[in-house]
């Protein structure tokens, strides 16, 4: 089984902390985001995982050598092959897998970095392949499948005006033939069949279906975008919230009179000093939280935070804040004080 994860763009409604780190590492409960997903992912195969092949940008600021390295380690962590792939262009969903075409081989996983999930049923790789989807309220902002009488798949539709179904696609597919895939994509791109100027793997899809492919929906329980800071704030929540006991508070915590309020990740060498941390708080390594109440938010390493009193807030790495304010969102290498 091989895993693509199409991760070039840059993140701006993630702005600004993707002026420093690319949108799929930033941390959710501790994680980077896409390593998140490719374990989750890699919990429902349920068999050996070949490669795991990860489709950046060329832009050396965002995906230098210290990503990649990152990236490849997540994938041995999972006894895969890792792989850095470059898309130069954002020209579509079809044409970022294409990137790692090598890995377009047998059975294969697309997922795209910017959402997480929770789900109770394991993949069946039988299948011609499997759409993973949410029901939401509105489908109207999102692409959809509709079903036959069969529970198959016979439509995908994007932003459809008058939904005739409510299963959103939430952007994760399952392919029992990978190389049929493939071979669809370099039928858009050979022809130049766009949708506004990009390569849209929906196309591939419909191609799929119409040749006698049978694909099924794979209904997942929650759905979590982290496209921004608020929604990245409340997948931290809902990651936190699932966590199901298992231990997220590291023992080396310095706790000097604070009180911590579960569930929070706190990473190593914490310092809490005269604080109220929680619910629903993640701090990274190395930071220091004094004289503060901080409730559903994420704090990255090496942060100091002094005299707050924050929630529904985002704030980076190596940040020294001092300061009253109630809702922030900050970058790396920042200092904010507030009288």
């Amino acid at each position: 089984m091989n895993i693509i994860i199409p991760m070039a763009g840059i993140g701006k409604r993630m702005r600004p902390h993707t002026l420093t780190v690319p949108k799929p590492l930033l941390p959710v409960a501790g994680k980077p985001i896409v390593q998140r997903l490719v374990e989750d992912i890699a919990k429902m195969v349920n068999e050996p995982l070949d490669e795991i092949a990860f489709v950046i940008g060329d832009n050396e600021q965002f995906f230098g050598k210290e990503v990649q390295q990152h990236l490849l380690e997540v994938a041995n962590k999972l006894g895969a092959k890792g792989s850095i792939n470059f898309q130069t262009e954002a020209l579509g969903t079809a044409h970022a897998i294409y990137a790692a075409k090598q890995a377009l081989n047998g059975k294969v996983i697309v997922a795209f970095a910017d959402t997480l999930f929770r789900a109770d049923f394991v993949l069946d790789a039988s299948v011609d392949g499997t759409i993973w989807v949410k029901e939401v309220e509105d489908p109207r902002a999102f692409g959809v499948v509709k079903l036959d009488n069969q529970g198959f798949i016979e439509d995908f539709v994007e932003k459809p005006e008058n939904p005739e179904s409510n299963l959103a696609i939430i952007g994760i597919y399952y392919f029992k033939d990978g190389m049929a895939l493939r071979k669809e994509i370099e039928y858009l791109l050979d022809n130049n069949i766009t949708e506004k100027g990009e390569y849209q793997l929906t196309n591939a899809l419909d191609s799929l279906k119409n040749a006698g492919r049978k694909f099924i929906p794979g209904k997942v329980i929650e759905w979590w975008d982290c496209g921004n800071k608020n929604a990245t704030v409340h997948t931290n929540q809902r990651v936190l919230a699932n966590a199901n006991g298992t231990p997220l508070v590291d023992s080396t915590l310095e706790n000097t009179n604070s009180t911590v309020i579960e569930p929070c990740y706190i990473g190593k060498n914490v310092k809490l000093i005269n604080a109220t941390v929680g619910p629903y708080v993640s701090i990274g390594d190395n930071s220091v939280i004094e004289d503060s109440v901080i409730e559903n938010s994420i704090i990255q390493t090496h942060s100091t935070i002094r005299n707050a009193n924050l929630e529904n807030s985002m704030i980076g790495n190596h940040v020294d804040f001092d300061g009253k304010a109630n809702q922030i969102s900050i970058s790396d290498f920042s200092t904010q004080r507030f009288d």
